[in-house]
């Protein structure tokens, strides 16, 4: 299957450069993934499409303030770094660089604060590199220097607003480079809403690296590799997904990125293992999926690992001509937009 199988046009005026004016205040689209049907509706019309009895899955990881600048220490040059993971005891970072052939071994960079980064090491030719510090960063110190890491197809510089909107209501385990964007719909009136009605809510945490986000620069999907991003499901999440199973009631994943989690976590038999691990799963499809009977997620990029994803969910055909009818109706795409639910 070729990566230009899951292109589409999409104009610019509809890519979100904003969240909308309230919290939840967006348009949801509801697709059948086996009718390939489509319905048009408003995301507090959620509570009235999911059926009682549904166990939710919502990623609760936090986005870290992870955009940080240096100053090049020998020519004053700036130079963004996007931190994506620690290393060890955490004074050396895995980052992502713009500009990464200026990015040489032996260069410091001076932070907001005054600490410097050093580089100990490069692969030639990658986006990625190695920053060691003196010792290990905390959150302050990304509280002080970083900030709110808004994604390249959002053109503008982060502000107080992003501090809170790029951030789930229910965010607890600090880590993303990315928020987990399906979250950024439910307010807690809403997730009241949801229990109300005897609708399970159960979580999982998987921070996002920029790996999920970067292009297929292959033209064949199968040539593409993930990189690694790190999970946690707990045991009573397990368990719940356990008893959900074997009770028949669906198993409804917000988010890619639960979605990614779930599958992952689970043996060949769709049973969920307890623990912190790392995953590179690559969904297209294909794909046989082993715990995940519903989806709630955004309108992704073109090409995008993202798209394949939930073209393996709810099938190719029916996702793009889905996406037709978004554009047609001028819903907002990424991760301030719209969203969609799948059942």
């Amino acid at each position: 299957m070729q990566t230009s199988d899951f292109y589409f046009e999409l104009p610019e005026e509809l890519i979100a450069q904003r969240p909308s004016g309230e919290r939840g205040n967006d348009k949801l689209m509801f697709l059948n993934k086996t009718t390939g049907q489509v319905e048009h509706h408003k995301m507090e019309d959620l509570v009235d499409l999911v059926a009682p009895g549904t166990l939710m899955i919502f990623n609760d990881s936090r986005v870290r303030r992870s955009r940080c600048y240096g100053i090049k220490t020998t020519s004053g040059r700036e130079q963004e770094f996007m931190f994506l993971n620690p290393i060890g005891d955490g004074s050396s970072w895995n980052t992502m660089v713009k500009g990464a052939k200026k990015v040489k071994v032996g260069n410091e960079y001076k932070f907001t604060d005054g600490s410097i980064g050093v580089i100990p090491e490069v692969s030639e030719g990658s986006e990625f590199r190695t920053i060691k510090f003196d010792k290990p960063l905390d959150e302050a110190w990304f509280e002080r220097n970083g900030h709110i890491p808004l994604p390249p197809y959002i053109r503008r510089e982060d502000d107080d607003t992003d501090s809170e909107r790029y951030q789930t209501v229910y965010a607890r385990e600090t880590g993303s480079a990315a928020a987990p964007t399906a979250g950024l719909h439910f307010t807690e009136p809403l997730l009241q809403k949801l229990k109300d009605k005897g609708i399970e809510l159960a979580w999982v945490t998987l921070h996002v690296g920029l790996g999920t986000f970067l292009p297929v620069r292959e033209d064949n999907i199968e040539d593409h590799k993930m990189h690694t991003e790190y999970y946690t499901v707990s045991e009573e999440t397990a368990a719940k997904v356990a008893k959900a199973k074997a009770e028949g009631r669906p198993v409804l994943a917000v988010g890619t990125t639960s979605v990614r989690t779930l599958e992952s976590a689970s043996d060949e038999n769709g049973r969920l293992i307890p623990g912190t691990r790392g995953t590179n799963i690559f969904m297209y499809p294909g794909y046989k999926f082993k715990v995940v009977d519903q989806m709630f997620t955004n309108f992704h990029t073109p090409e995008s690992t993202l798209i394949m994803l939930v073209s393996a969910f709810a099938g190719k055909e029916n996702i793009m001509s889905a996406y037709s009818q978004a554009v047609e109706n001028k819903y907002r795409f990424f991760s301030y937009g719209d969203c969609m639910l799948i059942k």
